[in-house]
C-alpha cells in the first residue's frame, strides 16, 4: 500500500535533486526518494552488522605469482559467507572474479578488504545490498 506525504526543500536543493533524477532517468520524484532511502536503510544494516548481500569484483593481473591461489584460498577461508563465483578471462594478462557474498557484514567486508589487499589486483569493490528483510 502506498502512501503519500509532502516534503519541503530549498529552491536550490530541489533543483539539484531534480537534476539527479533526470540524470540517472526516474519517472518521478517517488520512484528517486524511494530508492535514495532504500540505499540508506541498507548502508544502516552493514554498520549494524546485520545478515547482507553483496557482490565483490576484482580484477587481477593473472600473472602474479601465487595470486590466484592466494584468491581461492581466501575464498575457502569464508566459504560460508560465498554464494557464487564466476571468473572471466578478459584478456591474455586480466581476469574478472565476480564473487556473490552473504553474511554477517563484518565477515562479508572482511574477505572484501582482504581480496582488495592481494599484490596483483588492480581493481576491486564491494557493492553492497540486502537480504530484503528490512526492505519493502
Amino acid at each position: 500500500m502506498l502512501k503519500r506525504f509532502t516534503v519541503s526543500m530549498e529552491d536550490n536543493l530541489l533543483e539539484d535533486f531534480d537534476n539527479f533524477i533526470r540524470d540517472r532517468h526516474y519517472k518521478n520524484r517517488s520512484e528517486a526518494l524511494r530508492d535514495l532511502i532504500r540505499g540508506r536503510i541498507i548502508e544502516k544494516e552493514w554498520e549494524a552488522d546485520k545478515d547482507v548481500m553483496g557482490v565483490i569484483s576484482l580484477v587481477y593481473d593473472h600473472h602474479q605469482h601465487k595470486l590466484q591461489e592466494k584468491v581461492t584460498e581466501l575464498q575457502h577461508g569464508f566459504h560460508h559467507q560465498i554464494v557464487s563465483t564466476t571468473h572471466v578471462h578478459m584478456d591474455h594478462d586480466n581476469c574478472l572474479e565476480v564473487i556473490i557474498v552473504r553474511g554477517k557484514a563484518v565477515e562479508v567486508r572482511g574477505l572484501a578488504d582482504s581480496l582488495t589487499a592481494l599484490r596483483g589486483v588492480r581493481n576491486a569493490s564491494l557493492s553492497m545490498g540486502s537480504t530484503g528483510k528490512n526492505l519493502h
